[in-house]
């Protein structure tokens, strides 16, 4: 089924380009309409564009009328100009029925939009790191976005690694939200930052030695932001180095000390992150978590 997919750039400037071409060619193959936004290529020091370029290329995606609005990078640069984003625009696109899908640095979008307006976007892929590969994106990863394209997606479900001690005894209902742990961080004590009560709350990071997972841990802990959540799930943590001053500290430290302090289960393992295998996740949707054995799923269907 051909769908119309928007493709524009919010935050860091394309720099593989080769990767950006690949990504709509693949698109294009599969027989969606792909429009790539005037600005997508754009570069303005780390930028894809200055700061009113790239809010001219979100308002330009909300009115497109595509089925989905895909972001072609992360990065950084959706921060700095949350407070000039037009929330109802984009809410209204939503409602017409345009998905927003993106990863990394459109957390900052995603989780402002869902605090202004309480509107659902979708973490999954991006562009260039999803469809640009040269080997091709991941199966996994291509199925659940298509299930989304044709609204079949209605979960995901995965397996806790052996070890994980994690008992749940009852079904956790709650709204999906979370994504990359550093900018969701950022964006505490902000209006910007979802007062989400009895939530699901998902999260990721790269390139991030645990003990600073850690400390970006503690201080949603500290905040109270943790304890208020139904369940916490732990996606990839992927491409930071320990060192022989860590002395066994490492990520599954992090993850034991987390449970001793809270409450509520952590889940570990979800697939979801900066890998090429990971599901798409609603982020302002009501869903169902349940654990059998070692098998997790999340159900929002």
């Amino acid at each position: 089924m051909k769908k119309h997919i928007y493709i524009y750039s919010p935050s860091g400037a394309v720099r593989d380009k080769a990767a950006f071409k690949r990504g709509v060619k693949y698109l294009e193959q599969r027989g969606h309409a792909v429009e790539v936004d005037a600005n997508a290529l754009s570069s303005y020091q780390r930028f894809a564009g200055d700061d009113a370029t790239r809010l001219a290329a979100i308002a330009r995606a909300a009115a497109s009328g595509a089925d989905v609005a895909l972001i072609s990078r992360g990065g950084y640069g959706l921060t700095r100009i949350l407070a000039d984003i037009n929330y109802r625009a984009v809410a209204k696109a939503i409602d017409r029925g345009t998905q927003f899908v993106g990863i990394s640095d459109f957390t900052a979008f995603q989780l402002a939009l869902l605090a202004k307006t309480g509107h659902a976007t979708w973490a999954g892929p991006a562009l260039c790191e999803g469809f640009g590969p040269a080997e091709g994106p991941d199966d996994i990863m291509d199925d659940c976005f298509h299930d989304l394209l044709l609204g079949q997606g209605e979960g995901s479900g995965w397996r806790v690694p052996t070890g994980s001690s994690v008992e749940l005894a009852r079904t956790r209902r709650g709204v999906v939200w979370g994504g990359n742990l550093t900018v969701l961080t950022s964006l505490l004590g902000t209006p910007y930052f979802p007062a989400i009560r009895g939530g699901i709350l998902f999260l990721e990071d790269i390139a991030e030695h645990p003990y600073r997972i850690e400390r970006m841990l503690t201080q949603l802990l500290h905040a109270g932001v943790l304890a208020r959540q139904s369940a916490l799930l732990l996606g990839q943590f992927t491409e930071y180095k320990l060192t022989p001053h860590d002395k066994g500290f490492k990520l599954e430290s992090v993850v034991q000390w987390l449970r001793s302090q809270l409450k509520i289960p952590v889940l570990t393992g979800l697939p979801y992150g900066h890998v090429p295998t990971k599901v798409l996740l609603p982020v302002g949707q009501k869903a169902e978590l349940t654990l059998q054995g070692r098998e997790a799923l999340l159900y929002w269907g």
